[in-house]
């Protein structure tokens, strides 16, 4: 049975990080309350189920995208269950088409591993190489349910939040597709 915990409100003991703990440092900065709970390795979606329900919540799926040159970089933020189109987020933004970015690069530009991508990878991004797209569905719901930057902790935050407090703080601002 896959594990997850009681819902906790203030940071880890032990972050396993350092963009794990940027993460909880800017929620505190900001006095961005959340919510979250300690897993399994959560790597698919359907492992999120279960943190779903805990959390009561839907969790979103953060891709790490590129163009084929490997000169743009998009973090594309969408609803868990739908189903992705590089046809139509590309069409949607009018950018040549995108495919999945390499693994090493998600580790270099977001600080994660594959199942652990997040928009609070923003912090990381300094320079600004990484486009954040939401998905216009994400942005009707009143909980975002992410990764804190590991496959083993996850959180739910407000998206109000997200957009109009967490990422100004990272310098960054956030197109919407509709795909």
């Amino acid at each position: 049975m896959f594990f997850v915990s009681e819902i906790k409100t203030t940071a880890p003991e032990r972050f396993r990080t350092p963009l794990q703990e940027k993460v909880y440092r800017a929620l505190d900065d900001l006095h961005i309350p959340f919510e979250r709970v300690d897993t399994d390795e959560a790597i698919t979606m359907e492992d999120c189920v279960q943190i779903d329900a805990k959390l009561q919540m839907k969790m979103v799926k953060t891709l790490f995208l590129c163009n084929r040159q490997q000169t743009a970089y998009y973090l594309f933020i969408t609803p868990g269950d739908k189903p992705f189109s590089s046809r139509n987020f590309s069409s949607s933004l009018e950018i040549s088409r995108v495919s999945f970015a390499p693994s090493e690069k998600m580790q270099t530009m977001l600080g994660t591993k594959i199942g652990a991508a997040t928009v609070f990878s923003a912090l990381l991004d300094t320079g600004g190489r990484v486009q954040i797209v939401f998905d216009r569905d994400v942005l009707t719901e009143q909980w975002y349910g992410c990764s804190d930057g590991t496959t083993t902790g996850y959180m739910k935050v407000s998206t109000d939040d997200i957009l109009r407090k967490f990422l100004p703080f990272a310098h960054h601002r956030a197109l919407t597709a509709e795909v």
